[in-house]
């Protein structure tokens, strides 16, 4: 993408976020908060081709703007926009994250049977 397009691009991006923010029953707040680090993420995930970056940018935005009010509830904190903010900002990092673990994980070596167990003798004392 050539950067006037980007920059046209964000522009109304951020035009939607703005005008939507003073629609009836949207917190505002929360949906700025979320932006802002939906767009935190987005710039900091440079190993992300463009269109993934925005796909997981608009996820962020989305959850962070869902979850605004479970992160100030558990967490003391007291700004829509602070909670909305932190909470985008790394909930799509780290559920690549937890992704990236559970791909690379041996679930066969967790069932294994063998190797160093101790063996145990349940022997109840009678002679047989």
């Amino acid at each position: 993408m050539e950067p006037t397009s980007s920059v046209a691009s964000a522009a109304a991006t951020f035009g939607a976020v703005a005008i939507t923010s003073v629609l009836p029953g949207v917190n505002g707040d929360a949906l700025i908060g979320a932006f802002a680090g939906g767009v935190v993420f987005a710039l900091q995930a440079k190993d992300l081709v463009i269109p993934t970056r925005l796909v997981y940018m608009l996820v962020s935005i989305l959850l962070g703007y869902m979850g605004a009010d479970e992160v100030m509830r558990h967490t003391g904190v007291q700004s829509h926009t602070l909670a909305a903010f932190g909470l985008s900002a790394v909930i799509v990092t780290c559920a690549l994250a937890g992704i990236d673990k559970i791909k690379s994980f041996d679930f066969a070596s967790f069932f294994k049977r063998g190797g160093n167990h101790v063996s145990r003798n349940y022997d109840d004392g009678r002679a047989g």
